[in-house]
Parts: C-alpha cells; structure tokens; sequence
C-alpha cells in the first residue's frame, strides 16, 4: 500500500538541508536567539519579495492578526466583517481586542467572502473588512477596495494560506492596510515551527505594530500601553531566509500538480472540482463531494494510503465560541454547504508524478466503487 500523506515537510527539508543547517548553526553560534540579525534580513528581504514599505514579524499568524487590529484601534464596540469558511484564528484575533465579527457568507465557487454581499452587512459599528484568501486563491480584492473606500473602512488581509498568491498584479498582503501572514510548516512559506508577519506600506501602522508586539514600548523599559511578547525566534527567520529563495519555484510546482488534478478529475461524476485562477498559489486542492458521499470516499482513499483533509468542517459561525452572536442553523447557507462538501487532496510542491497518478487513479476508483 502507497502512503501518499495531505503534506510532507520531510521532502522540502532533504532538498535544501545543507543551507537551512548552514543557518541554523551561524545562529547557534552567534548566540542572538532573540531578535538576532536574521530576523531584521528577512523582514527586509520579505518586504521586498512582497513589495511592501515594511515587514514586521512576530510568532504566529494568529498574533499578526491581533496586532494587525490592535494597530489599527479596533475594539470594543467594533465590528468586523469577514467570513464563516476559515480557521478559527480569523475570528479568535477579532475577539480578543473586544471587537465583534460580522460573518458574510462565502461564494460556492471560490469559498472565498461573496463581495456582493458585504455592503448589506456594514453598520455604523463597522471599522474594517477582514478577507481571507482561502486556500491560496485571492479574494476579489477590487470589490473589497472599493467598498472599503466607499465606507471609509479599513481592510486587513488573512494570508495565512496564499503567501504570494496575485491579484490584478498585486501580491495579496499588501492591497489592503495590512497583510497578515502565517509561517506554519504547512504553509507555503513554513518555517520549523510557529510563526506570522504583518506587512503594511503605512508607517504609523507599522511603528504601532513593532512597539506593541515588544510588550508595548518603543524604548525598553518604557511602555506606553499593554502589549505581547510576539517575537520571531532567530532561528525560525534563518529557516525562512532559505525558503523565501525557493518560494516562487514551489508555488509554481503547486499549479502544475493543480492543473493536473483537474484535467484528469474532469470526467469523474460526484464531485465539483476548483476552477483555475490566475494568481492562485494552491496552498490546499479542495474539491466538493456530493450527495454526502464525503465520508465514503475520505475513507477509501485512507484504505489507499492516500490522506486528505476537511478544511473546515464546522463553520465559525456555527461554532459554540460564538454562540452569543445567534447566527442559526441555514443562516449561511452556502459555508454550511461547503462544510459538508469539501475534501483536501495530497497538496505539496515535491508530490511527484508517480504519486500525482495515484491519487487521481484513487480518487477515481471510490467513485467508481460508490456507483
């Protein structure tokens, strides 16, 4: 039996072991594990690759979310809208500085935030719109500007799934006023642990940010309002110096294997494959299942050795975390619909041909044994 797994971080680390060991060492020895010279180089060299005014990083996506908000004095009172269809860390970030989300439901063909429906959500409580470009596929970020300008809202981007995914020749992180990004292993820039950045073109937005992610204070010792402790560890950024040489050329194997997916799934009955978009960095390849076969075939393909994964198969919205918001069973009905549906195929940069084949032949062969 194959053993074909939903991501592989062992393959990326063999290909470029020598250098990310190279790294790790100079930082080992050079005895600044806090906030040492690397961290600075990357932000720099990922502001550049982003074409961003400035980087700042910090220790988990997560964080960046919640200094992205903190930055820009979203609190109590506030609303935020954004979307059911993503990680609890979207909404987890909007909740801890007090703020409330407003949760707009997602297009059944991107399942990313449904822009014709953000307008009929804005109140005067509302301060920003928060996107997330789900799976590596950008948000329709010309709508969100305009509708953000029009209401004089402030627009943060969820990267963590589509670091540098485009949109209308833009790198997604900086269209809006900031650009949250995760570092996660599985992401398509991971380093070897937890890990996040905000990148931001606004320098009031990124002072704020720097000081507050150093407990709050621009000179040590000396706090002017409560922060976090939201570093970086020096050895994460000598991990990602390395990888960000290599990020284009992963993100275009991602599209190879998207590609291939998709012309050979083309005739298989009973699920709805993702569309091809230009810009999209596939950080995950989800297809819907119907007929509520999704079971069925997660655990054939199991039974194959190939894995696969729900990404999410309870929407926020439905979440007991946010039960207090009084959203109702069919209140948003299409991330409810997607919740049931979706299934994440073997997703990696160094999934090889031979593998590719199989998965496609599996996937196959459960619809086969369903009819």
């Amino acid at each position: 039996m194959v053993n074909i797994p939903p991501f592989d971080a062992t393959c990326q680390y063999q290909s470029i072991a020598a250098d990310i060991e190279k790294n790790i060492c100079a930082v080992m020895a050079g005895g600044r594990y806090i906030m040492g010279p690397q961290v600075k180089e990357f932000e720099a060299q990922f502001a550049e690759y982003l074409s961003c005014e400035q980087v700042i990083s910090c220790n988990s996506g997560t964080d960046a979310l919640h200094l992205a908000l903190r930055a820009l004095k979203i609190g109590a009172g506030d609303e935020v809208i954004t979307t059911p269809f993503t990680f609890i860390a979207t909404t987890e970030a909007i909740g801890i500085v007090g703020a409330t989300p407003v949760f707009v439901d997602v297009d059944l063909n991107t399942y990313n935030i449904d822009t014709d429906l953000i307008e009929s959500q804005i109140t005067e409580r509302t301060k920003a719109i928060l996107p997330v470009h789900l799976y590596g596929r950008p948000c329709n970020m010309t709508v969100i500007m305009e509708i953000a300008r029009k209401y004089n809202l402030k627009v943060i981007e969820d990267c963590a799934q589509a670091t540098g995914a485009v949109w209308e020749g833009k790198k997604v992180g900086t269209i809006g006023d900031v650009g949250c990004f995760s570092f996660f292993p599985t992401k398509n820039l991971g380093c070897f642990g937890d890990g996040g950045a905000i990148a931001t073109s606004d320098k009031v937005i990124a002072e704020r940010v720097e000081y507050l992610r150093r407990h709050g204070g621009k000179v040590k010792y000396q706090h002017e309002e409560l922060g976090l402790n939201s570093r970086l560890d020096t050895i994460q950024a000598a991990v990602l110096l390395v990888k960000l040489q290599y990020l284009d050329r992963w993100n275009s194997a991602r599209v190879e294997i998207a590609n291939y997916y998709i012309n050979q799934l083309a005739n298989v009955k009973g699920i709805v494959l993702p569309t091809m978009q230009s810009g999209s960095v596939w950080n995950q390849f989800t297809i819907r299942v119907l007929d509520k076969q999704r079971a069925k075939v997660q655990k054939f393909l199991k039974e194959k050795g190939i894995g696969s994964m729900v990404y999410y198969p309870i929407p926020l919205h439905l979440q007991q975390v946010h039960s207090n918001l009084n959203y109702a069973l069919g209140s948003l009905p299409i991330s409810e619909q997607l919740s049931d549906e979706v299934l994440s195929l073997p997703m990696f940069p160094e999934l090889t041909a031979s593998a590719q084949k199989v998965v496609v032949e599996s996937v196959s062969q459960a619809f086969f044994a369903l009819t």
